[in-house]
């Protein structure tokens, strides 16, 4: 019989972690459709001008969703170990934390974003052309992030005890309608890349009030009462040590993004035009990792709850060779379609955009294994609880890329962007990797 659950605490290792995963793979790449279908209709229909301007953005809209997602994946991993605990109670007192946090949090975003996002552009010099137009549409994104963050939220929520079913279905349907709004938008109503944005933010809200729903009817577990929004110092500590912690290491991750962006902003609009379509193509080629690590975040986060320290090791390493198969995978089929695909979703023909996008997908590609591997140590480490290790990991990625900004990008033009998250990858994962291994409840040195 069909479940919407995986046991994460007894299912076959294999079992549980492919079809937990599975789902959020294919939620993910409907919710990177959000971005993608803007960037193809934005590319086919209003030209390399605008797609640059989409593209001069997509630094700080990776910044806003990767601390939306990695607030919301970190708050759940509290949920996921009370979960595995059975202590029912705990996990109402968690989804209440998490609420209360989230919502102040989307309160200082919005805030932050009337007065910086202008000077953030300008910072990042985008070129003067497209600044206004790529003005028009962050500004529109991060106005209502709280909807952003309501749907990583909830659908983390849903993961934590095991249901990765739901949030992929909310999240198709609301993909649909983003593809459709997309088109009405920008091509009947002729509202440029601000109809792409407004799209994009109705189809998170249907997604997010989908997933509120099904909750209320289907998961009452999830459903905090009155008396479990009394604010408990310990676990507030723990909510917000474990969400900002997993945010900031994205928001981190993505601050060197937004620095590489800068650089990338000097090489014209046509390297940013090429660039962008290949990094939409590249996060598609990265989904099976990065679906994968979610999994074992839940996974490790239950299994940690209940003290089932060889599980844990078993499907660390199940996830590896599950990475390693992907990345193998994903570089052969790039080798030989990159050029069809780079044409497709830049709407393009010109060579300097087609060549560099096939050239930065190509050189990338082999290194998805590694960077597979580093995701799911990263993510275990959080499910075990660990907060300091994978920030010192996205401070590594951070300082790699001012690095390659400042020297090696200058002297090697766009191959410098190309190598840069390759060789910080690799050096990321021997730092987590000696932290997962050496971790003293791994070692079996102790129980919490």
């Amino acid at each position: 019989m069909f479940r919407l659950k995986v046991d994460l605490l007894k299912d076959n290792i294999w079992k549980a972690l492919i079809f937990f995963a599975l789902p959020m793979l294919v939620a993910n790449i409907f919710q990177q459709l959000y971005n993608t279908m803007d960037t193809m209709i934005v590319g086919n229909t209003l030209g390399d001008v605008s797609l640059a301007a989409i593209g001069a953005t997509g630094a700080i809209y990776e910044l806003l969703v990767g601390f939306a997602l990695g607030v919301g994946n970190g708050l759940s991993i509290v949920a996921a170990r009370s979960y595995g605990a059975h202590n029912e109670d705990l996990l109402k007192k968690s989804v209440a934390g998490s609420i209360i946090i989230g919502i102040g949090m989307t309160i200082v975003i919005m805030f932050i974003s009337l007065f910086l996002l202008y000077p953030l552009l300008e910072l990042l010099q985008t070129p003067i052309d497209i600044i206004d137009e790529s003005y028009s549409y962050i500004f529109i994104v991060t106005i209502f992030v709280g909807v952003m963050f309501a749907y990583n939220l909830l659908a983390g929520l849903l993961r934590a005890i095991g249901n990765s079913i739901m949030p992929l279905v909310f999240l198709i349907v609301s993909s649909l309608i983003n593809v459709v709004l997309d088109i009405v938008f920008i091509t009947q109503f002729h509202m440029g890349i601000k109809g792409a944005a407004v799209a994009t933010v109705i189809a998170q809200g249907v997604s997010a009030v989908l997933c509120f729903i099904y909750i209320f009817k289907k998961a009452p577990i999830l459903l905090p009462k009155k008396e479990h929004f009394h604010i408990e110092k310990s676990l507030y500590k723990e909510l917000m040590g474990q969400g900002f912690s997993m945010g900031f290491m994205l928001c981190i991750v993505s601050i060197g993004t937004v620095i590489l962006q800068s650089a990338i902003n000097g090489l014209g609009y046509l390297t940013i035009a090429g660039h962008v379509a290949a990094r939409k193509l590249s996060a598609f080629c990265s989904m099976p990792a990065t679906s994968l690590c979610m999994a074992i975040s839940t996974f490790v986060s239950q299994n940690k709850g209940a003290n089932q320290r060889d599980r844990i090791k078993e499907g660390v390493r199940c996830s590896h060779i599950i990475a390693c198969v992907c990345g193998v995978g994903m570089t052969i089929v790039l080798f030989f379609i990159a050029p069809l695909l780079v044409r497709v979703i830049s709407g393009s023909s010109h060579p300097t955009v087609i060549d560099n996008g096939v050239m930065y997908l190509r050189i990338n590609a082999p290194f998805y294994a590694v960077l597979g591997i580093l995701l799911n140590l990263r993510n275990s480490l959080q499910g075990l609880g660990m907060k300091v290790v994978p920030l010192i990991s996205s401070v590594i990625e951070c300082i790699g890329k001012m690095i390659f900004v400042a020297i090696f990008i200058p002297l090697l033009g766009y191959f410098g962007v190309i190598i840069c998250e390759p060789v910080i990858w690799c050096v990321m994962t021997l730092q987590l990797a000696w932290s997962f291994y050496h971790n003293s409840y791994i070692q079996g040195k102790s129980d919490s």
